[in-house]
């Protein structure tokens, strides 16, 4: 069975590459990452459950394709969207016991710090980088998240 670590690592390289598929198979489990392919967590049958929406962890028996609905609603196109620089881990907090550093109607300003990207064991600060008030937060705490994958919705001064 792959670990999730394994798994982290395996996306965060191919991200590097220009390979565009990569496909493992060990002790009966199949693991399939592909750029910019989405899967529904609900359908993996593997006792592990993967958000990334780039990894297919499947029994090697199952071949199901599966895809992830877009978003019911489309994000209104004045707010500011905070992205992630890197393919890794969100953090709202900077530590399990600790509060989040913001939710939806928080106000930040440039130099706010709004999360933690965990990329390759480094923890790395995200700034607003604009002033406003939080309006959505898209992600999950522990959820994995590709380069460029809106974070956040800013309603922008």
């Amino acid at each position: 069975m792959f670990k999730i670590s394994e798994i982290k690592e395996l996306i965060e390289l191919l991200d590097r590459t220009s390979v565009q598929e990569l496909e493992l198979e060990e002790e009966g489990a199949r693991v399939v990452i592909r750029k910019g392919s989405r899967i529904d967590a609900s359908a993996l049958q593997a006792p592990m459950m993967v958000q990334q929406p780039q990894v297919q962890a499947l029994p090697a028996q199952t071949a199901a394709a599966a895809t992830v609905p877009a978003q019911a609603s489309a994000p209104d196109e004045s707010l500011h969207k905070i992205v992630s620089p890197m393919v890794g881990t969100f953090y709202s907090s900077p530590s399990p016991d600790a509060d989040v550093y913001v939710n939806a109607g928080s106000r930040v300003n440039e130099k706010s710090v709004v999360c933690i990207i965990e990329a390759m064991k480094l923890m790395n600060e995200l700034l607003a980088e604009v002033k406003g008030e939080i309006v959505e937060v898209l992600v999950e705490n522990g959820q994995l998240v590709e380069y460029g994958q809106p974070l956040f919705l800013v309603r922008a001064e």
